[in-house]
């Protein structure tokens, strides 16, 4: 059969064909946004206009640090939070010990003891699971209007609490977000292509979006909050499984601006393990979609949003609905060839195969991922762009599980629930 044949004889192919269209559409237009985040971060500066700011009246701010089953790593967030330039006394520590059945507490409990006045430590013992539900419970031990919020295995330099505060002396401020680098990339070779992962997405993908005035996103960790943002907003929601990109759309729809600073560094460590990984993964995209299904309406109709922030904030909405839509856009190709219809898929196959991989919605571009690596001076790492698409693989059946998943937790009404990534350093004993 010819693409000239009367498709009115054949309705079901026709229909099939227009939805494979669609999709191929759909797909080049992600592929679009990755070549226009790519050109902007080559040809444009880095736009970050608080950078200017090293001395001031530093603000009051609580630092909370996000551990359940920390004993690994909590001592060495501690540790780099109690060497910080940023003044002492302007600084309360709030490490939320989550439920813990390891050795936390009695960590947390020691540096309380060794630190006194420096450290006031929440402890949790029951209550909803989550980290969005301890953190939402911890905040009425905060003082003064900025919080800041790391996970415990993250390791912040000793400038970056200034970083972080910067921006919130403009007061249309509601959200700071700095860069994460994996501390533990030379592991082995799936903590490498999460290293060119983790680049893509902050040194090029995040950096464009500031750069470009778009929807540049709160991470959840490596960043801070206006607390009285976050309350005129409705305050922490706790049945989500990702907070930060609820609060960063909640902040965006009431007319809150998100900062990105790229120069803010933090160390975390990446999973080491692909079960790990994949886990990680699938928690993610329930937790994006949740939110996606929660506010793109009223993105779309608030009148605090600029039309840039509407596409773009409704993109990056869609980015863990893209690997079901690009499963689905193979399988209605294979379908289509069995139906003999093989000269029309001819015509999307080339295509498909050309955006496949470069446009994976959130999943590092090879665009990005290139640009990144040559930004960052790490030529070499380019040898391992053939390699990641393991993780392209890997990464679009564990984000088409989540999402049927979620439809699944949805119509028989279970609470989704929060798993936490595994650590690999050897315990720190204080």
């Amino acid at each position: 059969m010819t693409i000239t044949e009367s498709w009115t004889e054949r309705p079901v192919v026709l229909g099939l064909a227009l939805l494979l269209g669609l999709i191929v559409i759909v797909m080049t237009t992600y592929g679009v946004r990755h070549v226009v985040f790519t050109l902007s971060r080559l040809f444009s500066g880095q736009r970050y206009p608080y950078a200017g700011i090293h001395t001031a009246t530093w603000p009051q701010i609580t630092v909370f640090i996000a551990a359940h089953n920390e004993e690994k790593v909590i001592a060495g967030c501690l540790d780099a939070l109690l060497h910080t330039d940023y003044p002492p006394e302007c600084i309360r520590i709030v490490p939320v010990n989550d439920r813990s059945q390891d050795g936390t507490r009695a960590i947390v409990d020691d540096y309380v003891a060794r630190f006194p006045g420096r450290i006031v430590p929440f402890h949790r013992t029951g209550g909803k699971p989550g980290k969005a539900a301890a953190l939402k419970e911890a905040m009425a031990l905060a003082v003064g209007d900025i919080a800041i919020i790391f996970d415990a295995d993250y390791t912040p330099g000793p400038g970056l609490l200034r970083q972080l505060t910067a921006p919130f002396f403009d007061p249309e401020v509601g959200a700071v977000m700095g860069r994460v680098v994996p501390v533990n990339a030379g592991t082995n070779l799936l903590t490498r292509m999460l290293d060119l992962e983790r680049a893509a997405g902050y040194q090029v993908d995040q950096q464009a979006r500031m750069n470009l005035r778009a929807v540049p996103q709160y991470g959840g960790t490596v960043g801070g909050v206006r607390l009285s943002a976050v309350q005129a907003v409705g305050g922490w929601h706790d049945d989500t499984l990702a907070e930060d990109t609820d609060i960063t759309f909640r902040l965006l729809i009431n007319g809150w601006k998100t900062v990105y600073n790229n120069r803010a560094e933090c160390y975390e460590e990446v999973p080491e393990e692909w079960a790990v990984r994949m886990r990680q993964v699938r928690r993610w995209a329930k937790g994006h979609n949740q939110v996606l299904f929660r506010y793109w309406r009223q993105l779309l109709t608030s009148p605090y949003v600029t039309l840039r922030e509407r596409i773009d904030g409704l993109m990056l909405l869609q980015v863990f609905l893209m690997p079901p839509v690009l499963l689905l856009g193979w399988s209605l190709a294979l379908v289509l060839y069995y139906l003999n219809a093989g000269s029309l898929v001819a015509v999307f196959i080339p295509l498909m195969a050309l955006v496949a991989y470069g446009a994976l919605g959130n999943f590092a571009a090879f665009l990005e991922i290139v640009m990144a690596v040559l930004i960052d001076g790490h030529r070499r790492r380019i040898r391992l762009l053939p390699i990641n698409l393991l993780c392209f693989f890997a990464s679009l059946f564990a984000i088409s599980q989540a999402l049927l998943e979620s439809i699944t937790d949805r119509l028989l009404g279970r609470e989704m629930v929060w798993h936490k990534t595994l650590r690999y350093r050897v315990a720190v004993k204080a």
